[in-house]
């Protein structure tokens, strides 16, 4: 106790909020009621009468009200400004001063168009961030009961303060932190902030000062719900000194990671800037110094050069590109809120993911039944009343098993519950533990009635001792139809129904209680990952007025153990499976205890043969210890928000990029701190879906490996342009370079590259936004988070395609120069072969190291060949149109002049399909 004090006393000389600095808040759940008054300064009769309303004006100005804080926010306006600091968006604004400079005012409209709607879009996406802070507000109740004065009342729950007794009934939203000082039969669901699957049973007594959050069973805390029950406590803690304040605090002091795509094009597009300006730079001073061309000339030329190098298609088919993302996702029900975590998923090496209803089903389901005279194992998953019940390999009747009928009688009859049908689906109104063992009584359903309607009418129920924590047991007394019988059934934990009971039911009747065989049974169910509980029962030849303790508590007779377990999802052990395939890591995280997180992990495929690591063993590793383990551990029970997070945090430090699921609000600060964050839709709270980047429409996890291949598909596309739009700008820009270098009539003039650029090439490289997934993408592993956007072969490859455009354009129009023609035929052929070298090389670059030649190849994407039929009237209207042999300075081509122009630009397919030839073979050795 000695230590409990020196850490109250520690607590209450610190102050500060937020992820670093929050003080350290005194252990109220290890303290005696008693003592926790003492220490709020509060006398024996508030916990009758509660404060006075001075005392609780005085503590509010003391205390301040219980709200969240809200965080200093950035105007709209520079919010708004501020989008505009971005590489790609620079490279669009540079290309629309070109298009000015040239006169062009169509295009620098579309430019600055597509600039303003690129940053109108970043605005909207980090609005909708900053709600989550907002959600988490929206959580706190509005109103609380509270005893002042020696009277009941209704109060804004803002104006609640520490010392105030307050209580808590069915359906109410906890107010504040609250030290229980009586409770009858309270549970409380904390599934949002603990992770916790079950509902949590309160009492009154101190509990371990070490207790985890979700063990702290003498506390009530903000923002979670009370489903059954009813309680008064004191408040210990209101508005950011709350646990969910804490969140709060933690929330908004994590800084969004930004995903590796945008790090990528980021810089790319530095280099590739500073490369442009190089060579622009260069190119100007080698031709006014080296050749004496007039710097007014020389300048047209080099702005033909960086129109010719600037990418100016590339934000727009990113954005294009991520889009149809979004839509394949949301047919396969993840709904993305952040544009690049769609790609960011493609390249995730490690997924943590939360346990209930994601890997599993969040249906509690039985799945083993052990009597005295043997085992059975229930089919089935769910709460679909589907599955037989197998002694060994046999089908059974569980009519013909007298011991097992009456142990599914007592599960249906002792029990609050209901098992409802809706349309194809089945829910449970009650304690979800309570509706798997009705589910158990409709699987058994046939000659005998063991659905709970027929139970009921059979043996109606008398009287009732309900569960509570302190007791860990409901009785239930229940007469015959006819009134001639009283049977008393009971549930509840084995260890307390074995002190009850005498005998054991076997097939002959009752028998000596064996306690070891039962115990073992016990542990072996347990070992098994399944919370384990006790069915019995006790015939009594005269009705009680009522029932009490008394009259269960000896004399009975032990049915059965049962065997419950929320089952994983059958769809989820295969994507855990694909993932593993795919190179990537799954890790579990979980509010439930270690034995039952390592058995559904061991069922799923995660952390086989590994230890799990439990919140206490997690709290003890320092940063650089958490980094070290947090690789080699797969599975993480009773972890904390604040653990969640850490782990995260180690993960990204050790080089991993990392996708991370949740549905509660404690999953907030890790989800938005992750490289992707993954919310449940379905039974994710509001805090959780604000901060998450996806949405899951079916809190699927194997939605997760789909959208894992879409990203991939993402990434390939985005690549598949990048390699496709690279050559062609080089190429121009090599033409370009060669004219000034060797004194050359320049081939192309600025509005021609222009045309190419933003008529032809992006309308053609949007097409390959439509790719689908590559065969056997989810069997490579996930790429590096350092591996460039190029590399080597990307890199030759350029290069190389680059110099082949350059050549057959460069040297068709001096040939045709040398034949005689003008020099408007010449360019207007130059540009035609820069544009069909285009059209076959699309082709080409649908599959960056895969053979086009082949019937897929040439036709498996339709939107290749419509993006080539439509630039087809574009080149002819370029060509024979007299308005733009007046703007663009063309000229009509005859049909040898086509026949060479075809030729040349074939050369690019030839000498592509070489080098991917050349690199499949490398790839094989």
């Amino acid at each position: 106790m000695r230590g409990v004090w020196a850490r109250r006393k520690k607590a209450q000389r610190a102050h500060g909020d937020g992820l670093q600095g929050r003080a350290p808040v005194p252990d109220w759940h290890a303290l005696p009621a008693q003592e926790v008054a003492a220490a709020l300064h509060v006398d024996d009769a508030v916990l009758q009468q509660g404060l006075t309303q001075q005392a609780a004006s005085q503590r509010l100005q003391h205390y301040g009200p219980n709200r969240l804080p809200e965080g200093r926010r950035r105007s709209a306006w520079m919010r708004f400004v501020l989008q505009f600091h971005n590489i790609l968006l620079y490279i669009m604004l540079a290309a629309a001063l070109v298009t000015a400079l040239l006169g062009h005012w169509v295009d620098t409209g579309v430019l600055l168009a597509a600039v303003l709607v690129n940053a109108v879009i970043g605005y909207i996406q980090e609005g909708k961030a900053e709600a989550a802070l907002d959600a988490i507000r929206g959580m706190l109740s509005l109103q609380a009961t509270v005893v002042r004065d020696g009277q009941r009342q209704l109060v804004d729950a803002q104006a609640l303060v520490p010392g105030d007794l307050v209580l808590l009934t069915s359906g109410d939203r906890v107010p504040a932190d609250v030290r229980l000082v009586a409770v009858t039969e309270l549970r409380v669901d904390e599934a949002a902030l603990t992770g916790e699957s079950l509902p949590v049973d309160k009492q009154v007594a101190a509990v371990a000062a070490d207790a985890p959050l979700g063990d702290r069973r003498s506390m009530a805390f903000s923002g979670t719900v009370v489903v059954y029950g009813q309680a008064r406590g004191l408040v210990v803690a209101t508005g950011s000194h709350t646990e969910i304040g804490h969140i709060n605090a933690m929330l908004a002091s994590v800084d969004v990671a930004t995903t590796p795509l945008i790090r990528q094009i980021n810089g790319f597009g530095h280099k590739l800037a500073l490369v442009i300006l190089a060579v622009a730079a260069l190119t100007f001073v080698l031709g006014t110094l080296a050749r004496g061309i007039p710097a007014s000339e020389m300048f047209l030329m080099v702005v033909a050069l960086v129109a010719s190098a600037i990418p100016e298609g590339l934000p727009a088919i990113m954005t294009v590109t991520l889009a149809l993302g979004v839509q394949r996702m949301a047919r396969r029900h993840a709904i993305v809120r952040r544009l690049p975590a769609v790609e960011t998923l493609g390249s995730v090496t490690v997924i943590c993911s939360d346990k209930t209803g994601t890997l599993t089903r969040n249906e509690m389901t039985v799945q083993r039944v052990v009597c005295a005279d043997g085992q059975y194992t229930v089919e089935g998953a769910g709460y679909v009343p589907q599955g037989r019940i197998l002694r060994g390999d046999a089908v059974v009747d569980a009519a013909c098993e007298p011991v097992l009928a009456q142990a599914i009688c007592a599960g249906v009859l002792c029990n609050d519950a209901r098992l409802r049908q809706h349309g194809d689906a089945w829910q449970v109104d009650g304690d979800p533990t309570e509706g798997a063992l009705l589910v158990l009584g409709h699987k058994a359903d046939g000659p005998a009635p063991f659905a709970q309607d027929a139970l009921e009418d059979a043996w109606p129920r008398v009287h009732a001792i309900p569960f509570e924590s302190e007791h860990r047991f409901m009785a239930t007394l229940h007469r015959s139809q006819q009134g001639r019988q009283h049977r008393i059934f009971l549930k509840g934990a084995p260890e307390v129904l074995l002190g009850f009971c005498n005998t054991q039911a076997t097939a002959d009747g009752c028998a000596p209680l064996d306690v070891d065989y039962w115990r073992r049974m016990g542990n072996d169910l347990a070992a098994r990952g399944l919370r384990v509980l006790a069915l019995a029962t006790k015939d009594s030849p005269v009705a009680p007025a009522e029932l009490t303790h008394a009259d269960v508590q000896q004399g009975c007779t032990l049915l059965a153990l049962v065997g419950i377990v929320d089952p994983p999802r059958q769809e989820a052990q295969a994507a855990v499976a694909e993932c593993h395939q795919a190179g990537i890591t799954v890790k579990m995280i979980t509010g439930d205890h270690a034995e039952t997180a390592r058995a559904i992990g061991a069922q799923l495929g995660i952390g086989v043969g590994k230890p799990a690591l439990t919140g206490a063993e997690f709290a003890l590793l320092d940063d650089m210890a958490l980094r070290q383990i947090a690789n080699d551990v797969d599975v993480f029970a009773r972890a904390s928000p604040e653990q969640k997070l850490r782990l995260v945090q180690a993960l990204q430090a050790s080089g991993q990029v990392v996708a991370m699921t949740g549905d509660g609000v404690n999953d907030a600060p890790a989800l938005k701190r992750a490289d992707v964050g993954v919310a449940m839709g379905r039974k994710g709270t509001e805090a959780a879906k604000e901060a998450g980047d996806i949405v899951l429409g079916d809190d699927n996890f194997a939605t997760i490996a789909h959208a894992v291949e879409e990203g991939r598909a993402v990434y390939d596309n985005l690549r598949k342009f990048i390699l496709f739009m690279l050559p062609t700008n080089g190429g121009e820009a090599l033409i370009v370079i060669a004219a000034i270098l060797f004194h050359l009539t320049l081939p192309l003039t600025a509005a021609q590259v222009l045309w190419i650029n933003m008529v032809t090439s992006s309308a053609l490289g949007l097409a390959l936004a439509f790719e689908k997934a590559e065969p056997g993408i989810m069997a490579r592993p996930p790429r590096a988070p350092g591996t460039p956007l190029l590399d080597g072969m990307a890199v030759w490859r350029i290069v190389l395609i680059s110099a082949v455009m350059m050549v057959t354009a460069l040297g068709l129009f001096l040939w045709e120069l040398q034949l005689g023609a003008s020099v408007e035929v010449a360019r207007t052929m130059a540009v035609n072969t820069v544009v069909l070298s285009e059209m076959f090389y699309l082709l080409c670059s649908r599959h960056i190291t895969g053979s086009v030649l082949n019937r897929e190849g040439l036709i498996g994407n339709p939107y290749v060949l419509l993006s080539i039929a439509a630039c087809v009237p574009l080149q002819l209207l370029f060509t024979y149109w007299p308005a733009m042999h007046t703007i663009m300075g063309s000229a009509s081509l005859d049909g040898a002049q086509w026949t060479k122009v075809l030729a040349a630009g074939s050369a690019v397919l030839v000498v592509a399909e070489l080098d991917k030839a050349f690199w499949r073979r490398r790839e094989r050795e």
